[in-house]
Formats: C-alpha cells, structure tokens, sequence
C-alpha cells in the first residue's frame, strides 16, 4: 500500500536517489520541518522524495532496520518504505515505522514536536508516548 501511496505523490515531487544524496536531503528536509535529524535513520536509503504540494514525504531503503535509540532505551523498527505527510513540527499519516513496547510492536502513525523540546509518538489507537526530543538527535 505505500508504493501506491508513493506512486500518487510521485508527480511533482522532488525524487533524490543514491545514498550519500539521500542522506543530505533527509537531514535538510527534517531540520526545514524543524524535527530531530536522528529520528529517522539513514543507512542504506536508497531514494528519497518529498511532494511540496501535497507535503507528502518518503524515504525508501533497500531492507528493513530495527534502531536503537539509546538515550531512551527503545527499540524502532523502520520498513523498507517510510512515508508521511510533513508540517512544521509534525509528521501525520505515518506508515513503516513501529516501536518495541514491553513484548509487542506498536505502530506509530503520529509525531509531534512541541515547543518545550518534546517529542510526542502516536498511534493509530490514539496512545501516546512522550520523550525529550534530545534522544532522537543523530549519533555519532
């Protein structure tokens, strides 16, 4: 369902492929939505588009990766294909990524920035978790 769902955004949007590009326009449209440059990882991406019009974003990898953020302790597992419809602060209609709560995968289709440096995670049941957004700053 997300190919087509990228697939519908691809006309007019900015489509970056290669690695080493994708990495940069990742890390530039996530600071332009001012949102944590860490939140998504980057190994292997393999293309990234952003739809300006529509602000519909994706960020398409060759396999999927499970990431540990170790500031907060959790387990994030991102699919092969990670799409979302941007705005300042937020990202909404999020599909490809869950997090590990406890013993079961929990789907994130919400996040949200606020201006005390929160960070808010929300699934599609409504739950929501929140952390400093200092934890999902890029690693060395």
């Amino acid at each position: 369902m997300a190919s087509q769902l990228i697939e519908s955004h691809r006309e007019n949007a900015e489509i970056y492929t290669g690695e080493a590009l994708c990495k940069a326009k990742s890390r530039e449209l996530l600071a332009k939505f001012s949102l944590p440059k860490g939140l998504i990882p980057l190994a292997d991406v393999s293309e990234v588009g952003y739809n300006a019009s529509t602000g519909f974003v994706w960020v398409r990898r060759m396999k999927k990766i499970d990431h540990i953020f170790r500031a907060i302790g959790r387990k994030v597992s991102y699919g092969c294909e990670v799409t979302a419809f941007v705005e300042d602060r937020r990202m909404r209609n999020l599909t490809g990524v869950k997090s590990k709560e406890l013993l079961i995968w929990v789907t994130i289709s919400d996040i949200r920035l606020s201006e005390s440096g929160k960070i808010t995670f929300g699934t599609p049941a409504g739950l929501s978790r929140t952390f400093p957004a200092t934890a999902f700053e890029e690693e060395d």
